[in-house]
């Protein structure tokens, strides 16, 4: 996930890459590389290594041709060296140093996805839909999204400076902001909850990890001890949030189903088809729920929505989602290196591909925190509900 390189070392090195995009290619999917293929790689690595104008080791070379072949493929798929192997690692299990914010590649440009609720960069007023353009001073344009990830990174308490374009006005207006951040030690939990009045409860999800789906049951248990009155509903906010693993949202969907279809994904091999169903039992009792998303849900959080919505299990409120419908596999090269690879695609239960598309919510509604949870109670209560005293 890189710009493209305009600097001359870029576009030598995208000649490389170029070549070594259909070999390796080649070498990946068929059990015996033809000699042909062999010698042409090798031929060009050499060429490379003797002949361009700074000396280059053929282990970085080699480095540089698969981050361009996977460069090519699409927007998700990634070479992850040690140093970016090790955030997504982190990444998954919750905790990770840094400013707090998920990255994409939009347009051409370093995009955030979502900032992380509680985190520097939420602190400061990151936005999704942001446009990184410098990082310390420096343009990102020709940067790679590993050399981005180690500035951003660091020993808490030291600081770092972003440029950010942010588009206003439907896009019309652009403004260039600073933003002067202070690192810490992010260890953040994905799920927080708490009772909007008696008998509503509100969960948000700022991110999809290993353990989201056992805090939801968790967080839900609490609520409903914690209350006063039997529940009402449900408020799930998903705003800003930029996905995470795809099994973590299905256990999160399952929670509020209680037969059906969550997900199928479909790709070019025979192991990237399958079916994700709900199994019995709907933690609320069909309780009336209503899911907040915006442009900034992305992934796990679109098969959340997206499943809920085709169930007639949620209303969905907010603006449209950001359109991340592919599944990205990670597979390792060695204990150090792998490949972030898509592997298919995934639709909702009623067939629909949101990629590049995103979901529609069934009640478009845009304002600040406090006006959004105020209509999302007053959409619960118009619904016809039962009351509930969960035993969880």
């Amino acid at each position: 996930m890189v710009l493209r390189p305009l600097t001359l070392i870029g576009i030598i090195l995208s000649i490389v890459t170029g070549i070594a995009l259909g070999v390796l290619t080649h070498l990946m999917t068929r059990d015996n590389a033809s000699a042909d293929t062999t010698v042409t790689l090798s031929a060009a690595m050499k060429q490379v290594s003797e002949n361009y104008v700074e000396e280059i080791s053929e282990e970085e070379l080699l480095s540089h041709a698969i981050d361009g072949m996977m460069r090519r493929l699409d927007d998700h798929s990634d070479y992850l060296d040690r140093s970016a192997f090790s955030y997504l690692k982190e990444n998954t299990e919750g905790h990770f140093g840094g400013i707090g914010i998920e990255l994409g590649l939009q347009d051409g440009f370093f995009t955030v996805i979502a900032p992380i609720d509680g985190t520097p960069a939420a602190e400061a007023g990151l936005q999704s839909g942001d446009r990184i353009t410098k990082l310390n001073g420096e343009w990102v344009k020709g940067m790679l999204l590993t050399d981005i990830i180690d500035d951003l990174r660091g020993a808490p308490g030291t600081s770092v400076k972003l440029g950010v374009q942010r588009a206003t006005d439907n896009d019309k207006i652009i403004q260039n902001l600073e933003f002067d951040l202070t690192r810490a030690d992010i260890e953040f939990a994905s799920v927080r909850s708490r009772l909007l009045e008696p008998g509503i409860a509100y969960i948000r999800i700022s991110a999809f990890q290993n353990r989201t789906g056992d805090d939801v049951y968790d967080a839900l248990a609490e609520l409903t001890a914690e209350t006063t009155t039997p529940l009402e509903g449900l408020v799930v906010d998903l705003r800003n949030n930029p996905g995470g693993t795809l099994q973590s949202s299905v256990e999160v969907a399952d929670h509020f189903l209680d037969q059906g279809l969550i997900v199928y994904t479909e790709g070019r091999l025979k192991s990237s088809y399958a079916k994700y169903r709900a199994t019995q039992g709907d933690l609320l009792a069909g309780l009336p729920i209503v899911v907040l998303i915006n442009s900034g849900s992305a992934s796990a959080s679109e098969i959340v929505a997206g499943a809920l919505q085709d169930h007639g299990r949620a209303q969905l409120m907010g603006s449209t989602s950001y359109g991340k419908g592919s599944v990205q596999s990670v597979l390792p090269l060695d204990h150090d290196q792998a490949l972030k690879i898509t592997t298919a695609y995934y639709f909702t239960p009623n067939g629909r591909s949101i990629h590049q598309k995103g979901i529609d919510p069934d009640i478009v509604f845009e304002g600040d925190d406090e006006t959004m949870l105020a209509e999302a109670i007053a959409v619960l209560k118009a619904q016809e509900s039962g009351s509930l005293r969960a035993s969880l």
